[in-house]
């Protein structure tokens, strides 16, 4: 079970990105938080401290914290969610577009996307993402069709993961993830506006199906200037 300023922190994360806790409202006063919370007077500066270090929350001496008017755009490191569900209860204008949608059938390029041989064919999808007109994301992914045999290009634009889970019944369970930071290359001058950037944060990493299959590997390129990834490490 979490720990209890993690609880108190994912609570009111959750409320900050529903938007239930609106941009320069006031949180509640520290005591309040105490009661509600059932919680210590410690518990709840921990909780607050995680906020508004990753931007959440603007905290001033002698004044109640209130929530953040945010730029950047938070990815939660420890969750696996697609696109169209990290951006459904915040008010940002959003938009997909797909640049290829293709079967590969190389043999020595699956293997060394996926580190095993045997699979035969693989869709190659690349999408670019919108976020206030700006293109800011580009995704790579590459789906195996063992596992995932159709991929229509209405749920490319939509939400590849909803489509999986809803309608093809794929049980997804979890990803390994990497972060790094490369030179920007050609492809991400050709589809990011990365103006005087000369960076991209790249998170790469493979997914698995709730009984340990892989049947997706990502790249996704990150304009570096509006992203902030997070998480919560306990020990």
């Amino acid at each position: 079970m979490a720990s209890k300023y993690v609880q108190v922190y994912t609570d009111l994360k959750n409320r900050i990105e529903s938007q239930a806790l609106e941009a320069g409202q006031a949180l509640p006063a520290e005591s309040e938080l105490m009661e509600r919370y059932q919680v210590s007077r410690d518990t709840v500066r921990k909780a607050l401290g995680i906020l508004e270090n990753q931007g959440y929350i603007q905290k001033a001496r002698g004044k109640v914290a209130t929530v953040a008017g945010k730029k950047t755009y938070t990815f939660p490191f420890e969750k696996l969610a697609s696109f169209k569900e990290l951006n459904a209860h915040l008010n940002r204008q959003t938009q997909t577009e797909v640049e290829n949608l293709e079967i590969l059938s190389g043999a020595d390029r699956i293997a060394e996307l996926f580190g095993e041989a045997g699979e035969e064919e693989v869709y190659d999808l690349l999408r670019i993402r919108r976020i206030e007109g700006e293109r800011v994301i580009i995704d790579h992914d590459y789906f195996r069709r063992s596992v995932v045999p159709k991929l229509p290009l209405r749920a490319c634009r939509d939400s590849v993961y909803e489509y999986l889970e809803k309608e093809q019944g794929l049980k997804i369970g979890y990803a390994t993830k990497e972060i790094s930071v490369q030179n920007a290359g050609e492809i991400d001058r050709k589809y990011l506006d990365l103006g005087s950037y000369d960076l991209v944060v790249v998170v790469s990493g493979y997914t698995y199906t709730l009984d340990g299959c892989v049947f997706q590997y990502t790249e996704s390129r990150h304009r570096p200037d509006h992203f902030r990834f997070v998480g919560v490490a306990q020990r």
